[in-house]
């Protein structure tokens, strides 16, 4: 007698940092600032979305954060794979880490002026905040009718990558993980802090290790997990040399050249 075994099915996590935004162009902290994409932002986010529809993925839900440039990422991906119906969640509790008195300011220039080993705390370090806004500053979130909904206490006028973890993973875990009860993939397409917190959570990454971690923007970053959501594995999708290099680039944004 012989007996068939099926490969069992694995449940799969597509994460995506939004393509090149205008300010990732000119190398400025971004944070909650509504930037758009560049036009090479978008030419990420199609790539990304063709890259996952030659490669056989097919999301059944997705989430995205509050600002245009997840959103705007996530609406081209859904468009190359002809999926625009899916369902899309947002939330604020995804957007990237507030970069407080930072946002608008040049990277290179505020380690000209700090160093670049403070720029690295500030971009990178686990638990160092940068200099936070005053609440009626016209940079704070505050003043952003979007975040209405938000209380003064909710509201971040600073963060570190602690901070944004800990406003992240109760959405993850709540919301996110609990997709998987009816599906069997979950995309959500966001920041580059915000998906690190996600990945140092999945990985149980040490906060030396997640320092040094960099996500490329619009590289689809798959995650796949048994029936018991224990994770098997996890790549970028994509040619390896080129995302290095890709993650290379963005470790160099703070850099004084």
């Amino acid at each position: 007698m012989h007996f068939i075994i099926r490969g069992q099915k694995m449940k799969k996590l597509i994460l995506v940092r939004h393509g090149e935004s205008e300010w990732n162009k000119l190398n400025l902290f971004t944070g909650w600032t509504n930037v758009d994409l560049s036009e090479k932002g978008v030419q990420e986010a199609l790539e990304a979305g063709k890259s996952l529809k030659e490669n056989g993925y097919k999301p059944e839900i997705c989430f995205t954060s509050y600002l245009k440039r997840a959103i705007k990422t996530l609406n081209n991906i859904l468009d190359v794979m002809d999926m625009d119906w899916l369902p899309v969640y947002k939330s604020w509790r995804l957007n990237e880490k507030s970069y407080g008195q930072l946002q608008g300011l040049n990277k290179v220039d505020m380690a000209k002026k700090y160093g670049e080993e403070q720029v690295l705390k500030w971009r990178r370090c686990f638990d160092v905040q940068p200099p936070a806004l005053a609440m009626d500053d016209p940079k704070s979130p505050r003043q952003d009718p979007r975040y209405a909904e938000m209380t003064d206490d909710q509201i971040p006028l600073t963060e570190s990558l602690k901070d944004t973890i800990a406003r992240l993973m109760p959405y993850y875990k709540d919301v996110i993980l609990k997709a998987f009860a009816n599906h069997d993939e979950v995309m959500v397409v966001a920041h580059g802090n915000s998906l690190r917190g996600i990945v140092k959570e999945l990985k149980g990454m040490s906060e030396d290790e997640i320092i040094k971690f960099n996500i490329p923007t619009a590289i689809p970053y798959i995650f796949e997990f048994d029936d018991n959501m224990k994770l098997q594995k996890d790549f970028f999708l994509g040619d390896p040399e080129e995302i290095a290099k890709k993650m290379q680039s963005v470790a160099n944004q703070g850099k004084a050249k």
